[in-house]
C-alpha cells in the first residue's frame, strides 16, 4: 500500500482591486472564493481559470495562497 500524498492546501481567491499598485480589494464582501486545493497544480489550473474568465475587468486579480504556509511554517515542501 502507498502513502496518500502530502495535503499542500492553497487557497485561491480573488476580485477587484480598487488600486493595481497595492492589493487593496473593491468591496471586500464581493470577493471570489474560488476553493481550496490540495497542491499547487491543482490550485493553478483554478487560478488560471478564474484569471482568464475576468480578462475583461482590468481591476479584477485573482491569488494563490500558501495555506499550509501558515499552518505549518516550520514545515518544507511544496
Amino acid at each position: 500500500m502507498t502513502a496518500p500524498d502530502k495535503q499542500l492546501l492553497h487557497l485561491v481567491f480573488g476580485g477587484e482591486l480598487s488600486d493595481l499598485e497595492a492589493v487593496n480589494f473593491s468591496d471586500l464582501s464581493k470577493l471570489d472564493i474560488v476553493g481550496i486545493f490540495p497542491n499547487y497544480k491543482t490550485a493553478y489550473d483554478a487560478w488560471k481559470k478564474a484569471a482568464q474568465g475576468s480578462v475583461d475587468s482590468a481591476q479584477t486579480r485573482y491569488f494563490i495562497v500558501h495555506l499550509h504556509r501558515l499552518l505549518d511554517p516550520e514545515a518544507t515542501g511544496g
